[in-house]
């Protein structure tokens, strides 16, 4: 059985001091909490203090990204190595504001995905639609290409997949759990002709306006494994509701 993965993606928010009031009112909070995988992404700037505060405890650290060359003349860039050394375990990689405000295309997101597996780090995958595309009837074939093309050549092994329809990211919009399921349910299809067997043990999370209030009956899905949470993760007591989800009986 696939063990749930709840992962904040603080985006461009927080200050160090920000950073260190928020994990030291999340850690009490989730420090019984077992069965869960909890992983925490701060700004560049905060992975240093967050990774001092964050030892020890059952959070992991991941960063909201990462450039595929280990060093050179890349300024403003931080490379795989960078994010091991500050005690990253995870990257998310792919995210829509990355792809839209960024324009970075699959084939960049695939040269990151493979830099970052070869540094050791596990890799948060995002995919998703726009609005425009679903109303279209085009979510599949967006998610066939982004899937195919980001991981061509990418071994399973410490990968996360995400689905954040980008319609429903910072909306408030919300995808319906059968419509989040039926997305999931295919991701896991085209996953099953990439790798097999291996593909029942990836989790799929869901990402798009997560909330305490929709997080339960999204997880009661059987294909949604946990959730990629923006706005209410900058909040200790709305993120800990979060990852503490009423599992099903």
């Amino acid at each position: 059985m696939r063990k749930p993965f709840i992962a904040a993606n603080w985006k461009m928010n927080k200050t160090l001091p920000e950073t260190s009031e928020f994990i030291a009112e999340f850690i009490p909070d989730v420090k019984d909490t077992s069965g869960v995988d909890i992983v925490i992404a701060p700004p560049f700037t905060a992975i240093g203090i967050a990774a001092t505060a964050l030892r020890g405890t059952n959070i992991l650290l991941a960063a909201q990204d990462v450039f595929y060359e280990e060093k050179g003349a890349y300024t403003g860039e931080i490379s795989p190595l960078m994010l091991v050394d500050l005690g990253c375990a995870f990257v998310i990689i792919g995210h829509s504001e990355r792809r839209q405000c960024f324009l970075e295309t699959d084939a960049i997101v695939n040269r990151k995905i493979k830099a970052a597996q070869k540094a050791g780090l596990g890799i948060i995958f995002c995919i998703g639609e726009s609005l425009e595309e679903r109303e279209a009837g085009k979510t599949f074939d967006v998610l066939n290409r982004e899937i195919e093309k980001g991981l061509d050549g990418v071994p399973p092994e410490k990968m996360v997949l995400a689905y954040e329809p980008i319609w429903a990211i910072g909306t408030g919009k919300t995808a319906t759990p059968p419509q989040a399921q039926e997305v999931h349910a295919y991701i896991r299809e085209r996953l099953n002709i990439l790798y097999g067997n291996q593909s029942n043990e990836l989790c799929i999370l869901y990402g798009g306006s997560v909330t305490p209030d929709t997080v339960d009956s999204l997880m009661a899905c059987r294909d949604i494994d946990g959730a990629l949470v923006g706005g209410a993760s900058l909040k200790a007591e709305s993120f800990s509701k979060i990852v503490n989800f009423r599992k099903e009986p």
